[in-house]
């Protein structure tokens, strides 16, 4: 007999199709259990098994990248595949196929007894992961796809920010902070030496490092939990996405705002942690991914307030943020946090420290 706990979005006639559909895949399991809503990708079902380790059903509400579900859930598979190399992530067990009752279908991976985020002391944790993702190996060219790895990722990431930044002209801003992300757009130049040096040091690397996407198991290791942007480009792009304030202040179990000198020790520690051993730190090159993935993770925040405003047909084809694929405590913390990152303090803020941190590192 199994056993089911519903949540607000999860009933337990949808729990009972996933039973369902999970017999064909493993026949031991005896409670389903329906997790908070947390993000804005995924449901999230507890798999308990009765002879073997639990499970966790990662199911699709939408593809961030813009694929289709097909294509999406080979995509994120393949996320779980390499990136298990590192030891820091959970296994992948199965592919619940694309159905009628699932129509981005899902993936089984391990579940993960843990806690959140605790910063900054667990930085040093997520540092090690971090630093053990990025020296996976790469694959030659012809194998690295699915996954993206562009001629150019430097190049890439530039594209796409200046893509999102369209958006700004819809945002809910005033005048002098549009000025002041214009002057950071500038910035962001298309500068040669630059690029080739950024592109050299390529790696596997999340592109969704975010503290709230850790858990901290009992032994203190960091485990980074969502994988679903994978991609090959500059680990620069992973310490930003864990330090910066658009990305600890976002989940509220891991809420904190860290002080220049935290996340300094957090990219020493990164940098302790990795295998390899390099003359020195590309001071310039973190401090220029640092300043792109503040630029994309901003202008997203222009991107969803746009989109979810006008209020796109549900579609299993590609983004959808309709508001009816995640509970309404989420879709307002979520656009408390992206007009609160496009306020013209936390821009001018966050641009100022991210100056601040540029000297910190070179005199580190």
């Amino acid at each position: 007999m199994v056993d089911f706990t519903p949540s607000s979005l999860f009933s337990i006639e949808r729990l009972s199709r996933l039973h369902r559909a999970l017999t064909d895949i493993n026949d031991d399991v005896v409670h389903l259990t329906a997790l908070p809503d947390t993000g804005l990708a995924h449901d999230h079902v507890w798999i308990s098994r009765d002879t073997g380790p639990d499970w966790i059903a990662r199911l699709p509400k939408q593809s961030q990248m813009q694929l289709d579900p097909e294509t999406n859930l080979d995509y994120q598979a393949n996320c779980f595949r390499r990136a298990a190399q590192s030891g820091h992530t959970p296994d992948l067990h199965g592919i619940l196929p694309i159905s009628a009752d699932f129509p981005r279908g899902g993936l089984l991976v391990s579940a993960i007894e843990g806690r959140s985020a605790q910063l900054p002391d667990d930085l040093p944790a997520i540092g090690k992961a971090l630093a053990h993702l990025h020296e996976v190996t790469v694959p030659p060219v012809d194998a690295r796809p699915p996954l993206a790895s562009p001629r150019s990722p430097w190049t890439a990431m530039r594209d796409e920010v200046l893509a999102q930044a369209a958006y700004l002209d819809d945002a809910p801003i005033d005048e002098a902070t549009r000025r002041r992300l214009d002057t950071e757009l500038t910035l962001f130049h298309d500068d040669r030496e630059l690029a080739e040096r950024i592109d050299a040091q390529r790696c596997l690397i999340s592109f969704d490092a975010h503290p709230g996407n850790f858990l901290i198991t009992p032994e203190g290791q960091a485990v980074l939990v969502d994988l679903e942007k994978c991609r090959y480009g500059h680990p620069g792009l992973d310490l930003a996405h864990a330090s910066l304030y658009t990305s600890t202040t976002w989940d509220p179990a891991s809420h904190a705002v860290l002080d220049t000198a935290s996340v300094v020790d957090f990219y020493r520690h990164w940098w302790a942690a990795r295998a390899t051993s390099d003359d020195a730190m590309d001071i310039e090159a973190l401090v220029a991914t640092r300043r792109a993935m503040w630029l994309w993770s901003t202008t997203w925040c222009a991107k969803w307030l746009t989109l979810h405003r006008q209020q796109q047909d549900a579609s299993v084809q590609g983004e959808d943020w309709s508001a009816d694929l995640s509970e309404d405590r989420l879709i307002t913390h979520v656009e408390d946090r992206a007009r609160h990152y496009l306020s013209g303090a936390i821009v001018e803020w966050v641009g100022d420290d991210n100056r601040q941190l540029a000297h910190r590192l070179a005199l580190a």
